[in-house]
C-alpha cells in the first residue's frame, strides 16, 4: 500500500533553494518499502521541486542568479507583482518522481532535493508518496 506523508519548510528569503533530501528519505523510510517510487510535489505556484548538486552551496546560488536574469522582477501582465516568481516555479516544475530502490531514494552521489522558492519568505508545503513496486 502507498504511504502518503506531507511536512512544512519555512523559507526566510524572496528567493532560495531548501535541501530538503533527508525529509524526503524519512518518509520513504517510514514506508518501509525495498522498492518502488517516491512522488514529491509541492502544491504551490510560486514554488517548485528539483533535483541538484547538493554538496557546493554554490550551484543553488548559481541556478537562482540565473533565473533572476532569465525571469527578472518587472511589468508583468499579473497585477499582484509576483509574476516572475510564476514564471520561475513553471521552469523548475512542481513535482518529482524518484525511485526507490533498497529502501530509499536513489540519487547520485552530489545530488539533493531541493524545494525551490520564488515568493518568500513563507511557509510551504512538500508532499510526498511512496508506491512500493516489484
Amino acid at each position: 500500500m502507498a504511504e502518503s506523508a506531507s511536512f512544512e519548510v519555512p523559507t526566510s528569503s524572496r528567493s532560495q533553494m531548501v535541501d530538503i533530501t533527508a525529509r524526503v528519505r524519512e518518509v520513504v523510510r517510514r514506508a518501509g518499502v525495498s522498492g518502488g517510487a517516491c512522488i514529491v510535489y509541492v502544491p504551490h505556484t510560486t514554488a517548485g521541486v528539483t533535483v541538484n548538486e547538493n554538496a557546493d552551496p554554490a550551484v543553488a546560488a548559481d541556478i537562482l542568479e540565473q533565473l533572476e536574469k532569465l525571469v527578472p522582477r518587472g511589468s508583468y501582465r499579473h497585477r499582484e507583482g509576483n509574476a516572475d516568481s510564476h514564471i520561475k516555479a513553471s521552469l523548475m516544475g512542481f513535482s518529482l518522481t524518484l525511485p526507490v530502490e533498497y529502501g530509499d531514494i536513489s540519487l547520485g552521489t552530489w545530488q539533493g532535493v531541493f524545494l525551490c522558492e520564488f515568493d518568500g519568505p513563507r511557509r510551504r508545503t512538500v508532499k510526498v508518496k511512496v508506491i512500493p513496486g516489484a
